[in-house]
């Protein structure tokens, strides 16, 4: 009796918390005290992510002008290749939940533990799978795509980014200790001088400049991941710089953080495997429609993550703020963070939504000046899908505060809901089977989205996360 007893009282705790935490109203939640702060923490986020969406531009731009079959192949590409370090991505949520946590309770000392438990998995898990991605990359893409210029340009894009796994799953992992211990400012450093070298070696190794050999949409594969294991270099200097004191590259601590981290990291993990199944099985039905329906999503996809990533960042900065009030045992406080950074992501994904939908065409014709076609097929769902953004952008912000403070299992049952068992299915019913084709597409991906803003603001609204253990 003791134990559902001692849950019960908890959770009557949260609900009082919660009922408290309402009082504040809107005007409360956005106190010029509290704006200073979430500024302060997300804007070097926010900028972190806008350069690297900045980078899936150029790559995009530069590749462009190869042509449909290049522009598709690694637009799909670089969604199977997200799939498969997708379960290593959640390695950054358990180290950002464990070390705000620490914040919270005052152990700074302690806050670079997860981390260390983190970089030793993303090390024997990231290895094998690079491995295996590379051998099998041909196989993976005649899987995918019908069209063969897609699927040798594609086969040859992805084995060069799978060069990477491991240092994508290290670099997560920093990310997340940075974030959860108040220091964005060295994720945003260390994402620009990663993104101005992804850049110039772009530019050389797709087309043969600056003494570099031209190797197409292969180059483009070569140049991030070079880039990525330079930014992982960088993180590894800093920490040895700053993060010694909070025990980084100490073993103390480790063996019992071990199973924390994997407790955490694993359903963000599948959250992001079943997220990433989700977009390439979106790029399959796609291509099923034609290769110039691909290419025109991809060009949407990575206009659309203009107005996404900040929302992201500020979900990644509230994370911390919500987390750090969980440590300090102020369950109201952390519900308040929690909506006062969803109002702000709101605010700013519904404005650069709005403008992506007036420029439609414009920004379009920036991609796809060769292809007239092409764009005209992407302007409407563009205007659509800019429309949605603000409602977007309260469940993007949620949903990476829920997956940030530990309440990973929540988040993976309401996407898999939303995107596998609704979107998906409709999609291909609609867009494959009955032929309405692009446009069905893009209103079924407008609905979902908007799916998702209305259950992780039941979700967050009900308190369960703070039950959470981290």
């Amino acid at each position: 009796m003791g134990g559902p007893c001692r849950k019960w009282g908890k959770w009557r705790s949260v609900r009082e918390d919660n009922a408290r935490g309402e009082e504040a109203g809107v005007f409360g939640l956005l106190t010029m005290e509290r704006v200073r702060r979430i500024t302060a923490l997300a804007v070097p986020i926010v900028l972190g992510m806008v350069s690297q969406n900045l980078l899936n531009l150029i790559d995009t731009a530069f590749v462009g002008h190869l042509g449909d079959s290049a522009l598709a192949a690694v637009g799909m590409g670089g969604f199977v290749n997200w799939l498969l370090v997708a379960a290593l991505i959640g390695l950054g949520s358990g180290v950002q939940a464990t070390a705000a946590r620490r914040m919270g309770e005052g152990k700074e000392g302690e806050t670079a533990v997860g981390l260390n438990a983190a970089l030793i998995v993303a090390a024997c898990a990231g290895i094998p799978m690079a491995i295996l991605g590379m051998q099998f990359s041909e196989e993976i893409f005649g899987l995918l795509n019908d069209d063969p210029q897609v699927q040798r340009q594609g086969a040859e894009y992805l084995s060069a980014r799978f060069i990477a796994v491991p240092f994508v799953a290290a670099n997560f992992a920093f990310r997340g200790f940075w974030n959860g211990t108040n220091r964005p400012m060295n994720y945003m450093s260390t994402l620009v001088v990663m993104h101005a070298i992804n850049i110039i070696l772009d530019y050389g190794l797709i087309f043969g400049r600056l003494g570099l050999p031209e190797m197409g949409v292969a180059g483009a594969g070569y140049a991030t991941s070079i880039a990525l294991v330079c930014g992982t270099s960088m993180y590894v200097v800093l920490g040895l710089v700053q993060g010694r004191a909070n025990g980084f590259m100490r073993a103390r601590g480790v063996k019992e953080a071990l199973p924390v981290v994997l407790r955490l990291s694993v359903p963000a993990g599948l959250q992001q495997v079943m997220f990433s199944a989700g977009f390439v099985i979106f790029f399959v039905i796609a291509g099923k429609i034609g290769t110039d329906v691909l290419a025109a999503s991809n060009v949407i996809i990575n206009l659309i993550l203009v107005s996404t990533l900040p929302a992201v960042g500020l979900g990644l900065a509230g994370a911390s703020l919500v987390g750090q009030s969980l440590g300090a045992g102020d369950i109201a406080e952390a519900r308040r963070w929690g909506w006062s950074v969803a109002i702000i992501g709101s605010g700013v994904m519904g404005l650069l939504g709005l403008i992506q939908a007036l420029g439609a065409r414009t920004w379009l014709g920036i991609f796809l000046p060769d292809s007239p076609a092409t764009l005209e097929l992407a302007v409407v769902p563009l205007i659509i899908i800019g429309l949605y953004q603000a409602f977007d952008g309260i469940g993007v912000v949620l949903l990476n505060i829920l997956i940030g403070v530990g309440d990973t299992v929540a988040a993976l049952k309401i996407n898999t809901l939303a995107q596998w068992v609704l979107f998906l299915p409709l999609a291909w019913i609609f867009a494959v089977e009955l032929g309405f084709g692009m446009m069905a597409l893009w209103i079924g991906m407008g609905a979902y989205r908007l799916l998702i803003a209305v259950l992780v603001s039941v979700r967050f609204r009900s308190g369960a996360w703070a039950l959470a253990k981290a």
